[in-house]
């Protein structure tokens, strides 16, 4: 059988990719057409009924500090003083700053409706795993945050967002520093039924 691709290289790339956080980058920027590559890739996930809800937004350089001073103040406005943590105020206005950007993740409902919500969700996850596999590729450090502001209302302002849209997670790309370890899966067997 002759193959379009070099599969091992293929097997390498998804088996190796790993989340490599903010505190694992070197600081050393990373290039805007690599950036563009790494969008232009999220670009081409499947997605039911061509509606490509993902939509992006690029924190870099000066943008890096106005997302972290968001991010902080909004969890500052909307925790009860009694449960306000210092240590993780303080990590949302620094953390970021480690990167060389970050991307908000968002997925745009389409106005009829017409694809069910929970398939636009997957259309934009496989977008990230695009994001992640060209990172891997390039040898830069990614991660997907889904914590913070992710999932609160108040943070769809920031980004005009509608009713409906979603807020997904911030990707944070960088050089890589240290490593992260080997991954480690169980195997495939006992996940998986054959119906023959």
């Amino acid at each position: 059988m002759q193959f379009s691709y070099d599969i091992q290289e293929i097997n390498h790339l998804i088996r190796n990719r790993r989340s490599i956080f903010p505190r694992q980058y070197s600081g050393e920027k990373v290039a805007t057409t690599i950036i563009e590559q790494i969008l232009e890739n999220a670009n081409w996930a499947p997605t039911h009924g061509k509606t490509e809800p993902w939509r992006f937004f690029v924190f870099a350089e000066g943008g890096l500090l106005q997302f972290a001073d968001f991010q902080a103040e909004l969890y500052k406005k909307v925790t009860p003083p009694e449960k306000f943590n210092p240590e993780k105020y303080e990590k949302m206005k620094n953390e970021p700053l480690l990167a060389s950007h970050i991307i908000a993740i968002v997925m745009q409902r389409q106005k009829v409706e017409k694809i069910p919500e929970i398939e636009e969700i997957e259309a934009v996850a496989c977008a990230v795993q695009n994001m992640y596999l060209t990172a891997t590729a390039y040898g830069l450090g990614a991660y997907w945050s889904s914590g913070g502001v992710t999932y609160l209302e108040e943070a769809k302002e920031f980004f005009g967002l509608g009713e409906k849209d979603k807020l997904l997670g911030f990707f944070y790309i960088g050089s890589i520093a240290t490593p992260s370890p080997d991954g480690e899966r169980k195997p495939i067997q006992e996940k998986t039924t054959w119906i023959l």
